[in-house]
C-alpha cells in the first residue's frame, strides 16, 4: 500500500472518531501514532509520540496561551465587564436598536480583554439578552447578535486563534495582532449597519427604549468601565511599540487584570483561584488538542498527503483566488461540524503548504481562516456559540429561533470575508505600518 494511501486511511480514520464524539486530541494521537507505525515502525512511533508532547509544552512562544487565558478569566470572575453593557447601553440606545447595537459594541470591547469568542459570548448572553427579550426584542435578533458579536474575540486582538496561527505558520503574533484590528473593527460596524436598517425597515423587531439618562448618569457609567480599556491598551500598545513581545503581553495582560481588579476591590481568594482554575481546564483541553494536530502534521509528512493534495490544486489551478475559494469551502463544511481549534489545527499540515505554493501573503491569509472560523462558530449543525447561547438561555428561546437569528449575520460576515479577499489592505495596513 502507498504512503499516500495511507495518509488518506488515516484521515478518514480520524474524522470517524471524531463523529463517534471522541476527543479530538486523543483521536489524532491515537491515528497519528497507528500511522507513523505503519509508515515506519512502532520504535519510530513511540519516539515521536513522547518527543513532540515534551518539545510542544516547553516551547515559550506558546505561554502567550494560557497568560492571554488567565487575563480573560480574571477579568470575568472579578467583574470588570460588569458595567459595560450598562454604559454601551447609555450611549448608544438612542439608535434604532439601541441594545442590540449596544451589545456588538460591550462585546467587541470585552472581546479584545478576553482573546475568546466562547467567553464573550457567554458573558453577554447573562447580561444582554435577558435585557432584549425583557423590552420585547424579536427573539431571534436578541440572540443572534450576541452568538454573532461573540466571534469578534477570535478577531479582534489578543486573539488564541492567532497565536496558534503565528506558532503553526512561523509568523509574526504581533503583525497577526495588528492585521486583526481593522478587520475587527469593520465586522463590528457592519453588523451595527445591519441591525440599524432592519430596525428602520421593520421597527418591530426593536422597540424603542427610555433613552432620557443623565449627564451624570452617564459619566458614572463610563467611569465604572475604565478597567478593561486600561488592559487592553496596556496589552496592545506595548506589542505594537514592541516594548515587550506577544509572548510577554500575555504575562502583562494577566498581571494588569489582576492589579486593576484589586485597584477595584473585587479581586478575593475566590476570584484568582476560579480564574486559575478555568484557565488550567482551558490550557490543557487546547493543549491536548494541539499535540495531537502536532502528531498528525508528522503523520501526515511522512505519508505525503500534503504534497499530493497541493499537486492536485496545483493541477486544478494555482492561483491565489483559486486556493482562497478551496480553503473558504472546507472551512465553511468544517465549521458546520468540528469547533474553531480544532478545525485550525486539523487542517493546517494540508493548507499551509498550499499557501506557500501560491505565494499568499501568511499574515493576510491568517485573518482569511480566523474570519472563516469566525462563521463557523454560528452555523448548523455544531454553532458552538448557538449553543452557548442556549444553555444560558434554556427553554426561553428555541434552537431554531437562535439559528434563525444568526443567519443575517452570517450573510454580513460572508460579505466582510470578500472583502478582506478583494481589498488586502483592510488586513495589511497596520502590519505595514510596523515594518
Amino acid at each position: 500500500m502507498e504512503n499516500v494511501t495511507i495518509g488518506f486511511i488515516g484521515i478518514g480514520a480520524g474524522i470517524l472518531l471524531l463523529l463517534l464524539r471522541v476527543q479530538i486530541g486523543v483521536a489524532l494521537g491515537l491515528v497519528s501514532f497507528i500511522g507513523i507505525a505503519v509508515l515506519l515502525n512502532m520504535r519510530a512511533a513511540w519516539g515521536i509520540i513522547t518527543a513532540i508532547p515534551f518539545n510542544f509544552v516547553g516551547d515559550w512562544n506558546l505561554t502567550a496561551i494560557p497568560m492571554f487565558l488567565l487575563m480573560g478569566f480574571i477579568a470575568s470572575e472579578a467583574g470588570l465587564s460588569s458595567g459595560l453593557f450598562r454604559t454601551m447601553r447609555m450611549l448608544l440606545s438612542w439608535l434604532p436598536g439601541g441594545l442590540a447595537v449596544a451589545s456588538v459594541g460591550a462585546s467587541a470591547v470585552l472581546a479584545a480583554a478576553s482573546g475568546s469568542s466562547v467567553a464573550t459570548s457567554s458573558a453577554f448572553a447573562r447580561i444582554a439578552t435577558p435585557e432584549m427579550l425583557r423590552y420585547r426584542y424579536d427573539p431571534g435578533l436578541a440572540t443572534g447578535v450576541i452568538a454573532a458579536a461573540g466571534t469578534l474575540g477570535s478577531l479582534i486582538p489578543p486573539s488564541i486563534l492567532m497565536v496558534l496561527y503565528g506558532y503553526l505558520a512561523e509568523v509574526s503574533v504581533a503583525k497577526l495582532f495588528a492585521a486583526g484590528v481593522m478587520p475587527g473593527i469593520f465586522t463590528a460596524l457592519a453588523f451595527t449597519v445591519m441591525i440599524v436598517l432592519r430596525v428602520i425597515r421593520k421597527p418591530s423587531l426593536a422597540p424603542k427604549v427610555e433613552t432620557g439618562f443623565t449627564r451624570e448618569e452617564v459619566l458614572e457609567a463610563v467611569k465604572d468601565t475604565w478597567a478593561l480599556p486600561v488592559i487592553i491598551v496596556g496589552v496592545l500598545a506595548g506589542i505594537f511599540l514592541a516594548i515587550f513581545t506577544p509572548t510577554e503581553a500575555g504575562a502583562v495582560g494577566a498581571a494588569l487584570a489582576i492589579v486593576v481588579a484589586a485597584l477595584k476591590r473585587s479581586l478575593t481568594w475566590k476570584v484568582l483561584l476560579a480564574g486559575f482554575r478555568q484557565t488550567l481546564i482551558s490550557t490543557a483541553s487546547i493543549f491536548m488538542v494541539v499535540i495531537g494536530t502536532s502528531l498528525l502534521g508528522r503523520f501526515m509528512a511522512l505519508s505525503g498527503v500534503p504534497g499530493f493534495v497541493a499537486d492536485a490544486f496545483i493541477a486544478w489551478g494555482s492561483s491565489p483566488l483559486m486556493v482562497i475559494l478551496a480553503v473558504s469551502l472546507l472551512y465553511l463544511l468544517l465549521g458546520c461540524f468540528l469547533d474553531s481549534i480544532g478545525i485550525l489545527l486539523l487542517t493546517m499540515p494540508i493548507i499551509l503548504p498550499m499557501a506557500n505554493e501560491a505565494g499568499l501573503d501568511l499574515i493576510w491569509f491568517g485573518i482569511i481562516l480566523v474570519k472563516l472560523l469566525e462563521i463557523g462558530l454560528l452555523t448548523p449543525p455544531v454553532g458552538l456559540n448557538v449553543y452557548i447561547i442556549k444553555g444560558a438561555l434554556g427553554d426561553r428561546v428555541s434552537l431554531t429561533t437562535i439559528f434563525r437569528g444568526v443567519g443575517w449575520f452570517v450573510a454580513v460576515d460572508l460579505l466582510v470575508l470578500l472583502s478582506l479577499i478583494f481589498i488586502p489592505g483592510i488586513t495589511l495596513w497596520l502590519p505595514g505600518m510596523m515594518e
